[in-house]
């Protein structure tokens, strides 16, 4: 047994020296929130690198998914995945519409587009798709339906910092994606989150929103509500970009390694890149089918955690399995199969930049064994 824990993630920090001097700066100004000059520069350097035309920053993602929803005025149903962290569908019933749920494909564990077309009804009126693990979806398929259904398409991108799918950042897809950066993902800035959108109509419509509705001193033009990213966080995350370049390309290696590693053990299985995509390795899935493994996912589970190996079962339950959604007809058991068998069978292995080679020996060694 391992003597330190190998958790499923952990926080990329810069030099403590270097926030240090932004701190200074901040304590000197006492400008600490209501869009200071880190969170200006923040959405400048952020839509520089990722290759958008606007991005607004919040709190959270999860304020952002529910922003995003309020800023295109969706009511009615909205078609989402039950395959997903239970943000993605908070955002939705916290805006007190009814979530859909459409299965998954096999493939990459995104929403499958024959099954979002087949839930549609008179009462849809978005979709709202996950890049689960990172992965696009369908993305000009499902813009074919959402355009011959008149719908609205929010994508929850908080897996896919940087990600492009054929050339094209995969953010300016759809009519708005919504970003998250807390800690446990590639890039953070301790908590936040973000809205990208193609126009600056919509940018100032969501600035309203996340802002109370303020248009201006004593004009409230929506009720808003307070979502704003402070100068903390804004500062952290102009830092970080100095350094998420070289943090990608430590994951990638390490998911070779696991994928080296791991192939060819019966029963197990794990995801390879996708054609045409530039990837972050935001996690490492793994699969265990227990009829060729000879043991479930969760006695694999839990013999890793007797060796201090702390993975996740992302995303077991389904969200369409918690209390709050699983009396919707679309959580029915027998309506989701993929995502039924796929959330039976997933352990997240722990992948971060400062992961050592040897620990994913380790973990891959755990799993030969057992």
């Amino acid at each position: 047994m391992t003597s330190k824990p190998i958790y499923v993630t952990q926080p990329f920090l810069p030099p403590l020296e270097e926030f240090e001097a932004a701190l200074r700066d901040i304590w000197d100004t006492k400008w600490v929130t209501n869009n200071g000059k880190y969170h200006q520069e923040l959405e400048r350097a952020l839509c520089r690198y990722l290759g958008v035309e606007h991005i607004s920053l919040f709190s959270n993602g999860t304020l952002a998914l529910i922003t995003a929803l309020q800023a295109l005025r969706i009511t009615g149903e909205v078609i989402t995945t039950p395959f997903s962290f239970v943000a993605t569908a908070h955002s939705i019933w916290w805006n007190n519409i009814k979530p859909v749920f459409a299965d998954i494909e096999p493939g990459y564990f995104n929403l499958d587009p024959d099954k979002v077309e087949a839930a549609i009804t008179p009462q849809t009126t978005a979709i709202m798709p996950v890049h689960v693990y990172g992965n696009p979806c369908q993305v000009d398929r499902l813009q074919k339906i959402a355009d011959a259904y008149g719908l609205k398409l929010i994508y929850d991108a908080c897996h896919t910092f940087g990600v492009t799918v054929g050339g094209q950042p995969v953010l300016n897809f759809g009519d708005l994606s919504v970003m998250s950066f807390h800690a446990t993902k590639v890039y953070h800035t301790f908590e936040g989150g973000a809205i990208v959108c193609h126009d600056g109509a919509m940018k100032q419509r969501i600035d309203f929103l996340k802002n109370f509705g303020f248009a201006g001193e004593t004009t409230v033009v929506a009720p808003g509500i307070n979502a704003k990213m402070n100068e903390f966080q804004a500062a952290l995350g102009l830092l970080q970009l100095k350094y998420v370049d070289g943090s990608i390309a430590k994951r990638q290696g390490l998911a070779r390694r696991y994928r080296e590693r791991l192939r060819g053990i019966a029963g197990l299985s794990f995801l390879e890149d996708a054609p045409g995509v530039v990837h972050c390795y935001p996690y490492f899935p793994v699969l265990i089918d227990q009829g060729c493994y000879g043991r479930s996912r969760d006695a694999v589970y839990e013999e890793l955690k007797r060796h201090n190996v702390f993975g996740r079962r992302y995303f077991y339950p389904l969200i369409s399995q918690f209390p709050t959604y699983k009396g919707l007809p679309s959580a029915a058991p027998g309506n989701l199969p993929v995502a039924e068998r796929v959330a039976g069978q997933v352990i997240c292995l722990p992948l971060y930049s400062d992961l050592d080679p040897a620990d994913v020996d380790h973990v891959a060694g755990l799993l030969r064994r057992t």
